[in-house]
């Protein structure tokens, strides 16, 4: 009998029989490794247990309490949800399955009357009858023109047939006379779908193209226990309640139309609140660090991006250029570099005025395809806190230091502490994304790593997340929807004082070339405000609040003028004061303060005016407590000042030395 050699995922090699299924081979290790397979890897191809070993490879067993595995459960779920709603609806058409970061999905297209999220339940119910049918989910191979047979009426699926097509041969299942189109690895049996869960409908363009037909996206979840599903079930319900997107709604901080523009956010009187205190504690923070905050247009002359390389590199970013008729091409800025160099420019530098740090809330503007775009946080209109400092090259580890200060500092009072450091370099094999200097980027990368090692700073290394004409160190942090995304980043560049021809007088009298540094203490005012927004829960400190304090009279005729003079003197003191004069009870009053996610609501009545006090009660908390009003508007000043921070020190301080 001919034989097999199989190399285990530790290193262990095992001879087994010619055509071997990946099953018996696990069988053979152990049985109780089999009863965990769910399929296999075979030099690197995640399988099916039915597939058969015909020569020497490397297996490696997916076990269903792996990711791998996760995701093998989710392709049958996959099937099982095609399956059940073509026996709903007939006609339909399916476009593709698969899976997406916590569960699968099914694309369909029903016509005029498209399923929404009250058909879900009916599909459940039919799911439900195909798991405890134990229906075998056996791979079949049928030839394409078969295939096209069988899909015939569904021009999506036709389109599919082409693509899956392996030497003429198409793998699909049979499913109580329904046919699937096989497009993963599934188990073996529709009872292997333990417990699941259908979540949400969506529109999705087939082949992601906004040209393309509108399709109804099915979303759902599964898992090989109850707990798993409640624990998943749990973690979206707790996104949902962080969404940006929902507390934006709830709170009115921002909308987007895409009638009047997509991807372009209106920021009502609370975001625009928040929005400008985040601007304006960026600004004195980074005046008081020794940058000179200045204004550049939004348009720029078309060549200076062909300098700097961002039309050769950027381009399927940037938005159309404008003719303006006499040989001029203006563009709308995706980057505000070129922008900072002209000031920079503007005058001749020497060495004694070095590092120069220049910085700006610098409107961009970047094209996003429609299907990109999400609320604040992937926006085609953006300002971003920016910031360019020229130094000498002796100059860079000590300012690299700098920056890390500052923008520790400001994480700090933002209270943020849940990030790490990552180096992005380029990719060597993909020269064509970068700007094409070897010598230019060994010797930045290591300029770079070495200030972080002098730093002592834990870091990740990543090849390909490097910026066109530079690396970078990127600051990672999760979102509260667990995300990564990266929150701020410093570049070094070589590369631009070269193009620009950028010079400082130095002690010798003469010429020398700058180095630049790019950095983005919190991102764009988009994208922090969404990212605030989600950790916050909309439940902002009190400094960020759009409104600080609700004052709830408890009759308006006898209370209304001590509430006014309370609110005359908190906004003396620029307090983001309202008092609440509707012609409500004031329970009700008191349960919008709450909902609104308001800090303070302060309720005055006889007692409140005899004695001059307030009685205050604090977000989230059920009780009351009196204050005397002028010690509450110190305390209150005194925390706003503090950044609502409880205690003395920075939880960040010991980050940098």
């Amino acid at each position: 009998m001919a034989e097999v050699e199989v190399t285990l995922a530790d290193g262990a090699k095992r001879t087994v029989a010619e055509n071997s299924s990946v099953l018996e081979v696990a069988k053979a290790i152990s049985t109780s490794l089999a009863k965990k397979a769910v399929a296999g890897k075979v030099d690197g191809q995640v399988v099916g247990l039915e597939e058969k070993l015909t020569q020497d490879a490397s297996l490696e067993i997916i076990t269903k309490d792996s990711d791998e595995g996760l995701q093998v459960v989710w392709n049958t779920a996959a099937v099982v949800l095609q399956v059940a709603i073509q026996a709903i609806y007939p006609d339909i058409h399916f476009g593709t399955k698969g899976n997406v970061e916590h569960g699968f999905y099914c694309d369909t297209d029903n016509g005029s009357e498209q399923i929404s999220v009250d058909g879900l339940p009916a599909i459940e119910d039919k799911m439900a009858a195909l798991i405890k049918a134990d229906l075998p989910l056996a791979q079949e191979w049928v030839s394409e023109a078969e295939a096209l047979k069988l899909v015939d009426g569904d021009p999506y699926q036709a389109k599919l047939v082409h693509q899956l097509a392996k030497d003429g041969k198409v793998a699909i299942y049979r499913v109580q006379e329904k046919v699937v189109l096989s497009s993963g690895v599934v188990l073996p049996s529709t009872h292997d779908v333990k417990v699941f869960k259908l979540l949400s409908v969506a529109g999705a363009y087939w082949e992601g193209k906004s040209s393309n037909p509108m399709l109804q996206r099915i979303y759902g979840t599964a898992f090989l226990k109850q707990k798993d599903l409640d624990a998943e079930l749990a973690r979206q319900q707790e996104a949902h309640d962080r969404d940006h997107r929902v507390i934006g709604n709830n709170l009115d901080l921002f909308f987007v139309d895409p009638k009047v523009g997509a991807g372009l956010p209106y920021w009502m009187p609370n975001g625009a609140t928040i929005r400008r205190t985040i601007e304006r504690y960026i600004i004195d923070k980074e005046v008081a660090n020794g940058y000179q905050h200045v204004y550049t247009p939004v348009l720029m002359n078309l060549d200076a991006y062909k300098t700097s390389g961002h039309w050769e590199h950027y381009r399927e970013d940037m938005f159309p250029p404008m003719d303006m008729g006499d040989g001029e091409m203006l563009e709308l800025r995706p980057m505000n570099c070129p922008s900072h160099i002209q000031v920079y420019k503007h005058h001749i530098r020497s060495y004694r005025e070095l590092p120069i740090r220049i910085a700006e809330l610098g409107m961009m503007h970047r094209y996003e395809k429609s299907g990109a775009l999400s609320g604040l946080q992937r926006v085609r209109e953006m300002t971003l806190n920016d910031g360019h400092t020229f130094v000498a090259p002796d100059q860079i580890q000590d300012e690299f230091k700098k920056i890390l200060s500052l923008m520790v500092e400001v994480y700090d009072d933002f209270d943020i502490t849940d990030y790490t450091f990552r180096l992005s370099y380029r990719d060597p094999k993909n020269t064509k994304k970068y700007f094409d200097d070897d010598e230019m980027w060994n010797k930045s990368q290591a300029m770079l790593k070495a200030a972080m090692d002098d730093l002592g700073l834990d870091y990740v290394e990543a090849e390909g997340e490097a910026a066109f004409y530079g690396p970078k160190l990127d600051v990672q942090t999760k979102t509260a929807l667990g995300n990564e995304e990266t929150l701020s980043t410093i570049q070094l560049d070589f590369m631009l004082p070269e193009r620009f021809d950028l010079h400082y007088v130095g002690a010798d009298g003469e010429d020398h070339r700058p180095v630049m540094i790019h950095r983005g203490l919190v991102s764009t005012m988009e994208r922090f405000t969404a990212y605030l927004t989600e950790i916050y829960k909309g439940a902002f400190p009190t400094w960020l609040a759009p409104k600080q304090v609700t004052i709830i009279p408890v009759n308006q005729k006898f209370h209304g003028e001590y509430a006014e003079k309370l609110r005359a003197k908190m906004a003396a003191k620029h307090i983001r004061v309202n008092v609440d004069t509707r012609n409500e009870k004031m329970g009700y009053k008191i349960r919008e303060a709450q909902t609104q996610k308001v800090p303070y609501v302060l309720v005055v009545g006889d007692q409140e005016l005899e004695a001059g006090t307030v009685s205050v009660r604090k977000y989230g908390q059920k009780d009351s407590e009196s204050e005397n009003n002028n010690m509450f508007i110190d305390s209150l000043t005194a925390e706003i000042q503090n950044f609502s921070r409880t205690g003395d020190h920075g939880k960040n301080d010991d980050l940098i030395k």
